[in-house]
């Protein structure tokens, strides 16, 4: 009864389990292995009950598969008791189809003068593909990855050239603006003008002196959502100009400014009412 509980357990492995005697012939095989040899059509009985192992070893051996003198070596040595238990894999591979098993030698103790060796193959071709997949993809990786620091190297030297070419621009703008429009802007202030006209011209004096200093670039530098007419504000109030002064120039009432200026002080982050709005935005110059 026990010894029909152990068989029915060994046929019902997936693995091929073959018992070897102190010779290396074969004594018993489970299930697996003969439907492995039915499949594979080996010669012989399906059970290869009788077939010596190790013969078998010393013909892969001397095929030039190396594997076949490891294996004899390590079915020895468990035989010997010099070593518990011996792995290894191994391509067992047919015409049409690739495959890699992993061995285990076992000793197996019937008593005193009969030991034998429990050899058990295992199919770990999925393992194997997978792993050249990993491989495979790996590579592919490293190639990508290789592509994208190139890329990214590319793209540096063309922002540096495009910084470059930023710095070149402003400094023609600014020189332009210098040279070609704040000479006529003078010679209008110097014309008669009334009040609005003045205030007017004056402005545009500031606003063209702002855009060639880095006051409207930091704010910008800020990432602030200011409206238009809030920069105009904020241009303004750093002149030193009054509520009044400004909401007469943008054409407004006062209470509007002062709900500007509100706005101004929230997103530059001015919550401490001590703090002065055109201090602040003076230190931006």
């Amino acid at each position: 009864m026990e010894n029909d509980l152990y068989e029915g357990i060994v046929n019902s492995l997936s693995a091929h389990v073959a018992v070897l005697d102190d010779k290396g012939v074969i004594v018993e095989t489970n299930r697996a292995w003969q439907e492995f040899a039915s499949v594979n059509s080996l010669e012989g009985n399906l059970d290869c009950i009788g077939v010596n192992y190790l013969e078998i070893c010393e013909r892969a051996r001397n095929a030039g598969e190396e594997e076949g003198k490891l294996v004899a070596l390590g079915i020895q040595k468990v035989l010997r008791g010099d070593v518990l238990e011996f792995v290894a894999q191994y391509p067992c591979h047919s015409p049409t189809k690739k495959r890699w098993f992993n061995l285990r030698i076992l000793p197996y103790h019937l008593g005193e003068g009969a030991n034998r060796v429990v050899v058990v193959h295992e199919d770990i071709t999925p393992l194997f593909v997978a792993q050249e997949d990993l491989r495979v993809k790996e590579a592919e990786l490293r190639e990508k990855s290789d592509k994208l620091e190139e890329a990214n190297i590319a793209l540096k030297v063309l922002l540096d050239h495009r910084d470059r070419d930023l710095q070149e621009l402003e400094q023609r703008i600014a020189a332009n603006i210098r040279n070609l429009v704040l000479p006529y802007v003078e010679k209008l202030k110097e014309a008669k003008m009334k009040g609005r006209e003045e205030a007017l011209v004056d402005i545009i004096e500031k606003n063209l002196n702002d855009i060639v200093t880095p006051f409207l670039k930091k704010l910008s530098a800020l990432h602030l959502l200011l409206t238009p007419q809030e920069v105009d504000v904020a241009s303004m109030v750093r002149q030193g100009k009054s509520s009044q002064e400004i909401a007469d120039v943008i054409g407004v009432s006062v209470n509007t400014i002062s709900f500007h200026r509100k706005n101004l002080r929230r997103k530059l982050g001015l919550d401490d009412q001590a703090k002065n709005l055109r201090t602040y935005l003076l230190s931006l110059q």
